[in-house]
């Protein structure tokens, strides 16, 4: 059986000192790397936000406060800080991650109008971002997931997998919640339990 591990967004605007840093965030990074070291991995992929200037889940893009949410083209937006924008050492990976065996990287919310928490699609479910062609393609039927932030980007990827029909597994010491509320990465990891994804460590 074909594996791959899938890096969720371990990019500078998320880990400690970034516009929007997930508490802990720079804990995971070494164990990220360990698993890159101790396990054979058919493919490796990184997912990247990358944010267009003036991106519509940015508070200060809809004259809101960082925390309230809007509705946005359908769906509820929660209001982020600007974060992971195009070009910027905020999008960036962090300096410690290593890549040596990286294969592949899906950059996600793009497009101005919508938010892409999921490494495999935008939140209206509108357009793919190409990683589930690309898994397909290389035979993966299993996909071991880390990375940032377990109760958003983390979360959706994870409910994706087991959604496009892979064994899906969460490495729990390998991702932190943002916790905006504080039961939000318990409730994250219920939420994916429940949905089929098996959650290691």
């Amino acid at each position: 059986m074909k594996k791959a591990l899938i890096i969720v967004d371990v990019q500078n605007d998320f880990c400690e000192g970034g516009a929007l840093a997930v508490p802990g965030s720079n804990e995971i990074i070494p164990y990220i790397n360990l698993l890159m070291e101790e396990n054979e991995y058919d493919q490796i992929v990184l997912t990247q936000d990358w944010h267009p200037v003036g991106h519509k889940s940015f508070a200060s893009s809809n004259g809101r406060n960082v925390g309230e949410s809007i509705i946005l083209n359908g769906v509820p937006q929660f209001m982020w800080p600007d974060h992971c924008i195009q070009g910027t050492f905020g999008a960036e990976f962090h300096k410690d991650l290593n890549r040596d065996k990286v294969t592949h990287v899906i950059q996600k919310g793009k497009n101005l109008e919508i938010d892409s928490y999921s490494g495999f699609q935008d939140n209206n479910h509108f357009m793919k971002t190409g990683l589930d062609d690309f898994l397909k393609y290389h035979d993966i039927q299993l996909v071991e997931i880390a990375g940032l932030a377990m109760d958003y980007c983390v979360k959706f990827t994870a409910q994706d997998a087991v959604s496009n029909g892979y064994i899906t597994c969460l490495h729990f010491n390998g991702t932190r919640a943002v916790n905006v509320k504080p039961d939000n990465g318990r409730d994250a990891i219920y939420e994916m339990i429940e949905k089929g994804v098996t959650v290691l460590g």
